[in-house]
């Protein structure tokens, strides 16, 4: 890389830790030392492992009013991002089955039409 691009990746991860630390000490100024999933309580050296996980995904959103964070422990913020890695490979495209009125896919969808072709 060039120093023109060493320059700008430094400026961006600095400028991303430093919003980072914004809104982790105004998060555990407001909301209990406990993990919103798993309710483990943190404390000490121990808030280390306590994050703050963004409920819309975007680390840009940070409301003063914290509405948009919930605390996680590292393990239940790793499976929270899990979960969605799971869920976007098994959509609808990936899955192949048809999708009902509630936003589910049915794995049995046209079950019926096929059983009946083959009796």
């Amino acid at each position: 890389m060039s120093s023109k691009q060493d320059n700008l990746v430094h400026k961006v991860l600095a400028e991303q830790k430093s919003r980072q630390a914004g809104y982790r000490e105004r998060a555990l100024k407001m909301y209990p030392w406990v993990c919103a999933h798993c309710g483990r309580e943190f404390e000490g050296k121990g808030v280390k492992e306590l994050t703050v996980h963004h409920k819309d995904h975007n680390h840009d959103n940070n409301p003063p009013d914290g509405s948009n964070w919930e605390l996680l422990c590292i393990y239940c913020h790793d499976n929270e991002h899990a979960r969605d890695q799971v869920a976007d490979a098994y959509s609808d495209d990936a899955a192949g089955g048809s999708t009902d009125a509630g936003g589910t896919t049915n794995p049995f969808a046209g079950l019926g039409e096929m059983l009946k072709g083959k009796l």
